[in-house]
This record gives structure tokens, C-alpha cells and sequence, in this order.
């Protein structure tokens, strides 16, 4: 469903008028409990309003210092998102240096890897190794994370297990995005940019109090970009996104003890996709082998290069998606503990459509696509202890209830498949973490999560194989537990170590793929992936906490790793599918600093050093392509060819990745304006996109560089800047396909653009009052 302006409006208006009327029910400003974020703007965007060279996180399901917090964290503000060109989900991957976005043409397909650890699977049963949730609701349908960023306070980036108190999606890490309450006093800012490559952004956002005990908070924004790839076949741009969203809160603070917030969220858009071929297509790749058929047919115009962002395709290829959330959070101050409840349910539908053949002919002219829908309701409940005592603690129950569905159509000249399937999920878990401090500044922590989950699953193939089956069921239960234990001293207020041993747990699914068959369905559920990792780190700050310096030294090792390999069944059928195929082991070393120079130059780097290998992996697919030479051992019916992964890298593990950034705002003489200066820098070494090894999807190392130049009012009412993202010009790939095997068996290479593949520039403006 397309959502246009006026129906944007209407939807805007009746959430106002909303929350307007609940206004007459109720009395205040509302003032959060302890354990909730304050609503002074500032401090949720991580900036203690009573120092401002302090971070405030709730990353251990408390309001903490991060500084205080015995876990690898990076908190990213709204300013650093808006200086590193970070609007959307997959721009994270700049400003994060131990995380990795992978976007795919199908939004089920990507996947997000933190210290080289991520989902490398395709089914709607497979959850993602790292966790998202906004606001304490989780998003466990990942393809709804990778929405627009818009009124974000902050956003948390927790690295390594955190299946403890987040659950079994968190194995390697969660992704914690904030986003702002509502202000003490009415306020109101409008947003927008405008960049010389036609895209546009507008935004709103009113917040305030009702009364003396209701606040809100309503905002709207809405992107528009057609794309930076050309479609030769139609003259149109594509590769682009337009996105619709509402977000609002309702505050309400009915006595001192007790807070209640409603949340809402709507988002409504469309992506395009294109993906240029940059290698091969050499006159004898042939479409589909006919060799009446050459490049100079099927992709006329195309010129394939490096830096090519021509396509010439005769089919639509995006999706198009909603999604309706809600979420009630209360929290009640019983004289010491606080009581915490939050509610939410969730619903998104996806349609996706695909030009398979990448092609401008009519015959063969092979399509796709399909519809997702999720849906969940979690209700979770946490008692939080004081954080001044000596003896603290968080204890938790947490339900969900999940559904899947998948429609899926490929045809009609080729790879044909036509299936729905659904996959069900419903977890209960209760989980804790104490923490006590055996001497005035030495803490030992336990935590401990047990969970409960059933899975089930149904699959109907409509074009099965003569005399098989068409309709497959089934379910399966699993009980498991999780632990984190870990001892932190504080040498002073500003010095801390930590050491801590995590363990994480990615749970059993089944394969709900294209090829769905007997063998798979007796096979069972393929078993839950875990993960132990250890961890030590230092949090220092120095010169009144103008700077800080930080130091993580991790070692990770993931067992059953769930991808998709070859498995061979009793009767001696053997299918590509999804299974546990081995074990990963990760470590590296994260470095994060930050300096508050004066009044007005903030500078910040991080940096990661991962060192990630395979070490099983005995029966992984080979690469299109290739030889005994290259390691791929031919197949020996029953078994197809194979390759040993043991000793590689994994896919999207940079062995460096770096983030800089400087901001810089002095005063214009007697102006009532500030001048704005900013930079924003990114390096990442070369990664593979594929876990097979494969040549053709290793994206070279690169740097992209952002700049700002600007002014800002002394006041905070107003701020334009003109900017310029990839100043430098740095071609590079989001994602990049092998597809030989459609054309020849020759060289043919796509990329997937990122959104500053090319250089561009514009102008942002926010006003405030």
C-alpha cells in the first residue's frame, strides 16, 4: 500500500487530535521515574544534563554513565548521524566501526554483522544474530529494521553477546535506537535537505505538555530519492527509496510514582533497485547459453565498468512496504525498585518484485517476487533496583508471540518456483543480572536468562516434483540458558576495567526456502547456534572528562553456525539448505576516543581491529566457477561439489575498520550566530560478500570522507548547513553478485550502489521554536 500526502495528513492529524483529547484526563509535565530517560532532549540524546562531558545509556536495561558500564558499547548522537550522511539503517555500517549492513534486492537476504558475526542464511525462519529495538520493543522481523532514522535520540551499539538480558537475536549484538520523548516546554522544529542529485527530505516535529501531568510528542518526515542507477530501458532512475513516517508519544505522569508512555509508529515506502553489471559480460556470455542472445541483445547500452551505473531492464524491481506499531510502557516507583512493564504489537507487510533475468528482452523474461507480513506481540516485566546501593539488580519476564509468512512466485522461463509458507515463533523467558560491590569499588556481576520456545512451521509447494508431497508441517520446543559473569573496579571515578565471559543463543528453524521437500522436513529443525565470548576493557576519562579513551580486547567462538551448506540424509539425497555447518572464532581489539577542546571543537575516532576464521566448515558450497584447483572438490554422487572453509575469513569482517570526526562551532564576533564546521571520516579494509570465498565479491578496501560548512544560532532555534558526502569521489559497492551461471558461465558481476556511490552535495536547514 502506497501512502500519499493527503492520507500522511490525516493520519498526522488524528494523532494530534488524539492526543489532544486524552489532555483532558490528566494533569502534568511529565518527569520520568529513575529508571526511565529523562525528557530533557539533551540527555536522551546522551548528554547528562548535569555534566555535559558525561554519556547516559541504558544499555543494561538501566539509566547509566557508559563510562560505568562493563560492556562494549558505542553511543552514536543525532549530530554524529547527521555529520557521517546517516539517514537511513545501512548507513550505520559509516559510523560504526565493528558493524557491517549488508543491504540485498531482497530485504529478508540482508543481514547486519557485528565483529564478523551475521546472518548468512535466506529463510523466514531464520532469526538475526544481531538484535534490533527501538524504544525497549525489539524488532524481530529485520527486514523492519531498515527504516528511516528520523527523531532519533540516540542509538546504542552493544558488541558481542547479549543474550542475557536481549533475548536469543542478540548472540553477537543488539542495536539499541532511542528515540526523543516529549519536551518539558512546547516546542516545535521543522526539517529539511535538498541535495544536487534530486533527493529531498522534509520533516516536523511538535512536542510539549497538555497539562500538567500529559506530554507529547508528534513527528513526520518524509524522504524522497529516485536513485543514482539509470535504466536505459525506460530512460528512469532507480536504485532509489521514498519513505512516509509518523512517529508520537503520550507521557503521562498521574502521580510521582507512576509513568506511562504510549508509543506509535507508521511508516509507509517504496524502494527501486538496480544492479549494474561492473565485470564481464564478455560477448559470448550468452543469456541463458542461446547464443542468439549476446549482451549487445539483452543489455543494449550497457557498458560494464568499474564505475558503471547504467541497467537495462524491462521489468520493475523494489518493494514496496507499511508497518503499524504500538507499545505501552509504565512504570511505577514502588519506594526503591522500580516496576516496569512494556507492551507492544507489530505488523508489516512487504512486497517485493525482481527483473530475475536482469534483462531487456521479452523471451526468456524470468520475474519474481512475493509478499512478507510479520506480526508480534511482547510483553515484558522488570523490576529494577536503585542504582546507588551496593547490591543491584534487574530480573525480568519476557513473552513473545511471532508469525511469519512468505509468498513467493519465480517464473515463467526458468528456476521456477511457486510456495507459501508461514513460520511461528513463541518464546517465554524470565532473566536477571546482580550486581554487587564486594569492596567500595570492586563489582562482581551475574546474569542468567532460561527460555522456552516453540517453533512451527507449515510450507505448501504448488508446483512440487512428480509424486512428491506438496504440503509440509511440522513444530519443535527447545529449553536453554544463557550467563554473563563479570568483575569491574573503578581505580578512581574516572578509570575503570572490566573483564566478563558471555554466552549467546541464535535458536533452531526450519529451512523455509525453494526446494522445501520430504528430506527437509524430516531433517527437523536445524539446531539453535551459540556462542562464548570473552572480554576485557578499560573506560578512562582525563582533563575534567574533556577526554576519554576506551579499550576493548575480545575472543569469540560461535559453534553449530547456522548458513547455508550441503547436508546429506540417510537415504543419501543431498540438498543445499541451511544447516549448522561449523564454527567461527572472532577476536580483535576496539579503541574509541573522544575530546572536548574549548567550548566549541569536539573531535571523536574509533577504531576496530578484528581478526575473524572459519575454523569448520567441511562441506561448504563451492564459488560459480570454481576449480579443483581453487579448492572445490568435485562431486561424488550422492554429494555434490564442496569446498573446506576451514582457516577462512567470514564474510563481512573487515580485518580495519575506522570512524573519525570533528566538529567545529566559534563564534562570529558580535553575530548571534555560531559558525559550523564539520568533517566525518570512514575506512574499511577489504571484505567478501559471500562466504564462499567467492573473487568476484571482495569490495576493496576504501575511505569516504564528509564535510559540512555552516551556521548555527546561538540559541538553538535554527541551524543550515551545505554539505558535500563522498567528497573525494570513492566508487564503492554495498553488495556485489556473482551471476555467471545465468549468462554462459562467463564472468558477470553486479554491485549494488550505495546511496554515495557518486559525490554529491546539498543543503540541510532545521528551525526551531
Amino acid at each position: 500500500m502506497k501512502l500519499r500526502s493527503g492520507a500522511a495528513a490525516r493520519l498526522l492529524a488524528g494523532t494530534i487530535l488524539a492526543t489532544i483529547a486524552s489532555g483532558a484526563y490528566a494533569q502534568a509535565v511529565p518527569e520520568t521515574p529513575a529508571a526511565s530517560a529523562p525528557a530533557n532532549e539533551a540527555t536522551q540524546a546522551g548528554v547528562d544534563a548535569g555534566n555535559s562531558n558525561d554519556i547516559i545509556v541504558t544499555a543494561q536495561k538501566r539509566t547509566e554513565n557508559v563510562q560505568n558500564v562493563p560492556i562494549a558499547v558505542q553511543v552514536l548522537s543525532g549530530s554524529q548521524l547527521e555529520a557521517g550522511g546517516v539517514r537511513d539503517f545501512t548507513d550505520l555500517t559509516k559510523v560504526a566501526p565493528s558493524l557491517i549492513v549488508r543491504p540485498s534486492d531482497q530485504p529478508v537476504n540482508a543481514s547486519i554483522s557485528i565483529r564478523g558475526i551475521g546472518t548468512f542464511a535466506f529463510s523466514i525462519g531464520v532469526e538475526p544474530s544481531v538484535a534490533v529495538q527501538v524504544d525497549d520493543v525489539p524488532v524481530t522481523f529485520q527486514a523492519r529494521a531498515f527504516a528511516d532514522l528520523s527523531d532519533i535520540a540516540r542509538i546504542e551499539v552493544l558488541r558481542g553477546p547479549q543474550s542475557t538480558l536481549y533475548g536469543k537475536s542478540a548472540s553477537a549484538g543488539l542495536i539499541n535506537i532511542v528515540t526523543l520523548a516529549p519536551s518539558s516546554t512546547f516546542t516545535g522544529r521543522v526539517n529539511g535537505l535538498v541535495t544536487t542529485d534530486n533527493e529531498y527530505t522534509l520533516g516536523g516535529t511538535i512536542s510539549g505538555p497538555l497539562s500538567d501531568t500529559l506530554g507529547f510528542r508528534v513527528s513526520a518526515n518524509h524522504n524522497d530519492f529516485n536513485g543514482n542507477v539509470h535504466n536505459l530501458f525506460n530512460g528512469k532512475k532507480v536504485n532509489g527509496r521514498t519513505s512516509t513516517s509518523v512517529k508520537g508519544k503520550l507521557v503521562w505522569d498521574p502521580t510521582d510514582a507512576i509513568t506511562a508512555t504510549v508509543g506509535l509508529n507508521y511508516i509507509d515506502g517504496s524502494t527501486t533497485y538496480g544492479r549494474p553489471f561492473i565485470r564481464g559480460l564478455g560477448s559470448t556470455a550468452y543469456l541463458r547459453g542461446n547464443v542468439a542472445q549476446p549482451p549487445s541483445v539483452y543489455a543494449p547500452g550497457v557498458v560494464v565498468s568499474a564505475d558503471n551505473d547504467d541497467v537495462s531492464n524491462n521489468a520493475p524491481a523494489g518493494t514496496n512496504y507499511d508497518g503499524f506499531g504500538q507499545s505501552l510502557k509504565v512504570e511505577a516507583d514502588l519506594g526503591g525498585p522500580t516496576l516496569v512493564s512494556i507492551s507492544s504489537h507489530d505488523r508489516y507487510t512487504l512486497d517485493d518484485f525482481l527483473d530475475q533475468d536482469d534483462t531487456s528482452v521479452v523471451a526468456p523474461d524470468n520475474r519474481q517476487g512475493g509478499r512478507f507480513k510479520s506480526r508480534q506481540w511482547t510483553q515484558e516485566v522488570r523490576l529494577v533496583s536503585p542504582s546507588d546501593q551496593p547490591f543491584r539488580y534487574t530480573l525480568g519476564l519476557f513473552y513473545a508471540d511471532v508469525t511469519y509468512s512468505r509468498r513467493f512466485i519465480r517464473g515463467p522461463s526458468f528456476s521456477l518456483a511457486n510456495w507459501y509458507g508461514t513460520s511461528g515463533s513463541k518464546q517465554e523467558a524470565a532473566f536477571g543480572q546482580l550486581e554487587y560491590d564486594i569492596l567500595p569499588r570492586t563489582t562482581v556481576i551475574a546474569g542468567l536468562r532460561y527460555q522456552h520456545e516453540k517453533v512451527d512451521y507449515t510450507y505448501r509447494d504448488f508446483i512440487p516434483p512428480a509424486g512428491a508431497a506438496g504440503y509440509f508441517s511440522g513444530s519443535a520446543n527447545d529449553n536453554f540458558a544463557t550467563y554473563r559473569l563479570g568483575l569491574q573496579h573503578k581505580f578512581t571515578d574516572d578509570v575503570m576495567i572490566y573483564g566478563s565471559y558471555a554466552t549467546g543463543h541464535k535458536g533452531q528453524t526450519y529451512d523455509l526456502t525453494t526446494g522445501f521437500n520430504a528430506q527437509r522436513a524430516s531433517g527437523g529443525p536445524v539446531r539453535p547456534e551459540t556462542s562464548r565470548s570473552w572480554e576485557i576493557g578499560t573506560r578512562t576519562q582525563f582533563l575534567d572528562r574533556r577526554l576519554t579513551v576506551n579499550l576493548t580486547a575480545f575472543t569469540s567462538t560461535y559453534r553449530n553456525f547456522q548458513a547455508q551448506g550441503i547436508e546429506s540424509f540417510p537415504d543419501g539425497t543431498v540438498n543445499y539448505r541451511l544447516a549448522n555447518v561449523g564454527s567461527i572464532r572472532s577476536r580483535g581489539v576496539e579503541f574509541e576516543t573522544s575530546a572536548r577542546i574549548g567550548g566549541d571543537l569536539n573531535l571523536g575516532a574509533s577504531v576496530a581491529y578484528l581478526d575473524a576464521k572459519i575454523t569448520k566448515f567441511p562441506f561448504a558450497q563451492c564459488f560459480p566457477g570454481q576449480t579443483l584447483a581453487q579448492g572445490c572438490n568435485p562431486a561424488v554422487a550422492p554429494r555434490p561439489a564442496f569446498q573446506d572453509l576451514a582457516g577462512a575469513r567470514p564474510a563481512q569482517s573487515p580485518e580495519w575498520k575506522l570512524s573519525a570526526n570533528a566538529e567545529y562551532t566559534p563564534s562570529l564576533g558580535s553575530l548571534p550566530v555560531k559558525g559550523l564546521l564539520q568533517a566525518a571520516y570512514s575506512y574499511q579494509s577489504a571484505i567478501n560478500f559471500s562466504l564462499s570465498q567467492d573473487p568476484e565479491t571482495i569490495q576493496k578496501a576504501f575511505g569516504i570522507t564528509n564535510l559540512s560548512i555552516g551556521v548555527r544560532d546561538k540559541e538553538g532555534r535554527f541551524e543550515v548547513a551545505a554539505f558535500l558526502n563522498n567528497a573525494f569521489d570513492v566508487q564503492y559497492y554495498a553488495n556485489l553478485l556473482n551471476s555467471r551461471g545465468t549468462y554462459n558461465n562467463q564472468t558477470a558481476t553486479q554491485a549494488q550502489l550505495p546511496r554515495d556511490f557518486r559525490r554529491y552535495g546539498g543543503i540541510r536547514a532545521t528551525v526551531s521554536f
